[in-house]
C-alpha cells in the first residue's frame, strides 16, 4: 500500500512538472523580474532543484531557456547560473570536459559580478567537475561554502557544506567529514525545509559505519530513509538504500544487504531514474552468484541493462548538449548580424551627415559673394566628398553585392572598382564645374572691388576740386 501511495505521489509530481514544461518561459520571466539579486538567484536555485530531482530531461531545457533569456535581458547573474547549470548537465552525463568548460565560463562571469550567492553556487558546480582530483575538488567546495556563509540562503550553505563533507569521505578523512556533516545538520535546523537533508543523514550514517559505530550508523540511515521518503525523490532515496546495503555488505550482514539492495531497485522502478540501480544490482548479482543462478542471472541482466541505459542516456544528453551548443552558436550569429545591420545603418547616417556638411560648406563657398576663395580649398572638399560618397555607396550596396557575388572577394573587389570608375569621372566633372564657378565668382568679387575703389577715388577728386 505504501509503495502504491509513493508511486501515485510521484506520478502526480511528474504530471505537475510536465504541465510546467509549457510554462517554463513564464516562470523564468517571473523569477528574472525580481530586482533583488540574492532573492532572484535563490528562486532560480529552488526551481532548478525541483526539476533535477523529478525530471532530468528538463534540466537542459531549463538551462537553454534561462541562458537565452538572461542574455536578452543582459542579466549577468542569470547568465552565470545558466552556464553553471549546463556544466552540471555535462557532469551528470559523464562529460567532464564539457562540464569544466561551462563551469569555468560561469565562474568568469560570476567573478565579475562579485555576488556571494552566485559565487557559492558556481563554485559548488565547478567542484563536481573535479571528481577525479579530490584535493582540487575539496578546495573548490570549501571556497563555495565560505562564500555561502556570506549569504542568508541556508539551502546553499547546507549543500556546499554537505558536498565538502562528502569529499572528505572519499578521501577517507572521516573526522573532517563528520565535522562538516554535523555543521550541515546545524544549518538545516535554521531553515524551514531543506530538500536534501536525507542525503546528509545518509552520508553521516556512512561515516559512522566506517567508524564501526553501528548504533549511530543505523540511526542516521533511518533518519535518511524517513526524510527522503517525505521529499519523494526516487534518485536520492535509492542512493540512501544503496549506501545502507553497501554498509551491511561490508559488515558481512548479507540478509540486511539483500533487503536494502532490493529496496534500492524497487524505489526507482518505472521512474526516469532506473539507471541508478547499478550498484544495488551488482551487490545482488555477487550475493546470488554461488547460491541461486537464476537470481544471479536476473540481477546480472539488470546490471547490464542499467549500464546500457546510463550509456544511452549519456549519449542522448551529450547529443542534446551538442545541439544546444549549435543553437547557441546560431543565436550568437543572428545577434551579430543584427548588431552589424544596426551598425551599418548608423554608419550610413553618419556618412550622410558628413556629406551634407561638406556639400553645404562647398555651396556656401561657391555662392558667397563676400570674400575670395582659394580653388585648392574646393579641390580638397571635393576629394573628401568623393571619399564619403564612395563609403556611403559601399555601406548601402554591401549586402546586395554580397548576395549577388555570393561573398566572393574577387567579385566584390571588381564591383567596388566599377563603382569607383563611375564616381571618379563624375567627380572630375563636378570639380571642374565648381572650379569654373569659383573662378567666375572670384572675378566678379575682384571686379566689384575694383569698381568700388574707382568710385571712391573719383569721389575724392570731385571733393578736392
Amino acid at each position: 500500500m505504501k509503495k502504491t501511495i509513493t508511486l501515485f505521489c510521484f506520478v502526480v509530481s511528474m504530471q505537475t512538472l510536465f504541465a510546467q514544461t509549457d510554462s517554463i518561459d513564464i516562470k523564468l520571466q517571473t523569477i528574472l523580474s525580481e530586482k533583488n539579486d540574492d532573492i532572484r538567484i535563490g528562486k532560480l536555485y529552488d526551481y532548478v532543484l525541483l526539476i533535477q530531482e523529478l525530471d532530468p530531461n528538463l534540466n537542459l531545457l531549463f538551462a537553454q531557456k534561462l541562458l537565452l533569456l538572461a542574455q536578452k535581458q543582459k542579466d549577468k547573474i542569470a547568465e552565470a547560473f545558466a552556464y553553471s547549470q549546463i556544466g552540471y548537465q555535462g557532469y551528470t552525463t559523464g562529460n567532464n570536459n564539457k562540464s569544466l568548460e561551462y563551469s569555468l565560463k560561469s565562474l568568469r562571469i560570476a567573478e565579475g559580478i562579485n555576488n556571494s550567492s552566485v559565487l557559492a553556487i558556481v563554485n559548488n558546480r565547478l567542484g563536481h567537475s573535479y571528481n577525479l582530483d579530490l584535493n582540487k575538488q575539496l578546495k573548490i567546495y570549501q571556497t563555495a561554502f565560505k562564500e555561502s556563509l556570506k549569504t542568508n540562503n541556508f539551502t546553499i550553505q547546507f549543500i556546499t557544506c554537505t558536498n565538502t563533507g562528502s569529499t572528505f569521505i572519499k578521501m577517507n578523512v572521516l573526522d573532517s567529514a563528520l565535522i562538516y556533516l554535523q555543521r550541515a545538520e546545524q544549518i538545516s535546523s535554521k531553515a524551514k525545509k531543506i530538500p536534501f537533508i536525507g542525503n546528509m543523514f545518509s552520508l553521516t550514517g556512512k561515516v559512522y559505519g566506517k567508524l564501526k559505530n553501528q548504533t549511530l550508523a543505523a540511526a542516521y540511515f533511518n533518519l535518511a530513509i524517513k526524510e527522503m521518503s517525505q521529499f519523494n525523490s526516487p534518485r536520492f532515496l535509492t542512493g540512501v538504500y544503496t549506501n545502507i546495503a553497501t554498509y551491511y555488505n561490508d559488515e558481512g550482514q548479507i540478509d540486511s544487504c539483500t533487503r536494502y539492495a532490493k529496496k534500492a531497485i524497487e524505489v526507482v522502478e518505472h521512474t526516469p531514474f532506473t539507471n541508478e540501480v547499478t550498484t544495488a544490482a551488482k551487490l545482488l548479482m555477487d550475493i546470488y552468484r554461488n547460491k541461486n543462478n537464476d537470481l544471479a542471472m536476473k540481477y546480472a541482466d539488470m546490471y547490464r541493462i542499467a549500464n546500457d541505459s546510463i550509456n544511452n542516456l549519456k549519449s542522448i544528453q551529450q547529443n542534446q548538449l551538442l545541439t544546444f551548443e549549435e543553437d547557441l552558436r546560431q543565436q550568437e550569429v543572428a545577434t551579430e548580424k543584427i548588431k552589424a545591420t544596426e551598425q551599418r545603418k548608423q554608419n550610413i547616417q553618419y556618412a550622410l551627415i558628413a556629406l551634407g556638411i561638406i556639400i553645404l560648406l562647398t555651396l556656401y563657398l561657391l555662392l558667397s559673394r563676400s570674400f575670395i576663395t582659394n580653388t585648392k580649398l574646393i579641390e580638397f572638399f571635393g576629394v573628401v566628398a568623393l571619399l564619403i560618397v564612395f563609403e556611403f555607396l559601399n555601406l548601402l550596396l554591401h549586402p546586395f553585392l554580397e548576395r549577388v557575388t555570393h561573398h566572393s572577394p574577387v567579385l566584390m573587389l571588381l564591383a567596388l572598382v566599377a563603382i569607383a570608375a563611375l564616381l571618379v569621372p563624375l567627380h572630375h566633372k563636378v570639380e571642374k564645374w565648381a572650379t569654373a564657378k569659383l573662378v567666375e565668382k572670384n572675378k566678379q568679387i575682384r571686379l566689384a572691388a575694383a569698381k568700388k575703389t574707382i568710385e571712391e577715388l573719383e569721389k575724392k577728386d570731385d571733393e578736392s576740386l
